[in-house]
């Protein structure tokens, strides 16, 4: 990876509604140089290519936009997956694993015989078992490959909390670990507001903490509900995927909440789960370890065997 990041090139693979956002997201947001797009359906793709370049005379900063392939990845500092099959109505992101672990194979090996060294995104659902799934392919050092994980559960709790709090969100200080699926949770004694303490400060408003819960149960729900309205989510990751994008190239050493590689920080190992973790210009600088609940403990636990047990019984079969 170029680790002066004097001209940034990102390769995305996978052109569907999740990539194509986050694609035009980077038009708006300078900081990528060339922006290479790689789908199956080369044709769709060279469509893209025209339709965001025709916007480049608005966009606030020069790109280079085309239709490329896996070769492009050997020289990019990033490359973003969000390719894959995806989610339907009343279909669970767990459901998708087989399908999803045979693409994700086939897409990171076309990655490593590339020769990137770069920075691995991994966006494709389930995001925590292809991040997996990426990383033993790929070769990357584990740190390198980083997933979504629960970036976009996190927005939509802070949007929500910040909604019932009347506070701006970017002070709301709350995080959704564990599986980007039914089995996360909020460790919520390690909330804020600003820097006081959640239940400090729903004590001293008298609002109850049930209230709270019945928010996480929607962010829990979202994607289910926007799946069954309009088919596809994909702007709120859009986002969070140019977040955490920028994070990278801009070598903020930002706390997001992405699928990183457990090593006994939360006394799991071998898997990948979202957690709190400083992401720097290398990639996953540092897991952040909170003080667990013996409850919250517990629930973690859950979602990483929850994820074990699909990896031992399905995944490892397909690696």
């Amino acid at each position: 990876m170029n680790q002066t990041l004097e001209k940034r090139k990102l390769v995305l693979v996978g052109t569907g509604f999740v990539g194509m956002s986050f694609a035009y997201t980077l038009l708006t947001t300078p900081g990528i140089d060339e922006l290479v797009l790689v789908d199956i359906d080369y044709e769709k793709t060279v469509g893209e290519e025209m339709d965001l370049a025709h916007g480049l005379p608005y966009a606030p900063s020069k790109m280079k936009i085309k239709a490329g392939n896996y070769d492009d990845c050997k020289d990019a500092d990033i490359v973003v997956v969000t390719a894959g099959a995806a989610q339907k109505p009343n279909q669970t992101r767990l459901e998708l694993t087989m399908v999803n672990a045979k693409i994700m194979k086939g897409i990171a090996e076309q990655i490593k015989a590339s020769g990137f060294q770069g920075i691995l995104i991994v966006a494709s659902n389930p995001v925590d078992i292809m991040s997996y799934v990426a990383w033993k392919v790929s070769g990357l050092p584990k740190e390198k490959v980083i997933g979504s994980g629960t970036l976009l559960d996190t927005a939509r709790l802070r949007y929500l909390m910040s909604e019932y709090l009347d506070v701006s969100t970017k002070n709301i200080h709350a995080y959704i670990m564990g599986e980007h699926g039914d089995s996360s949770f909020v460790p919520w004694t390690n909330c804020y507001v600003g820097c006081k303490l959640l239940l400090e400060f729903l004590e001293e408003r008298n609002k109850e903490l049930s209230d709270l819960l019945d928010i996480y149960k929607q962010v829990q729900q979202a994607a289910y509900e926007i799946i069954q309205r309009k088919r596809a989510t994909y702007y709120g990751i859009g986002l969070s995927l140019n977040h955490l994008v920028h994070a990278i190239i801009k070598d903020e050493h930002s706390i997001l909440t992405v699928s990183a590689y457990q090593s006994g920080e939360y006394g799991q190992e071998g898997l990948y789960i979202g957690v709190p973790a400083i992401v720097s210009a290398q990639g996953v600088k540092e897991i952040i370890k909170l003080p667990l609940t013996g409850v919250d403990q517990s629930k973690f636990d859950q979602s990483c065997e929850t994820l074990k047990k699909i990896i031992t019984e399905s995944v490892n079969e397909i690696l």
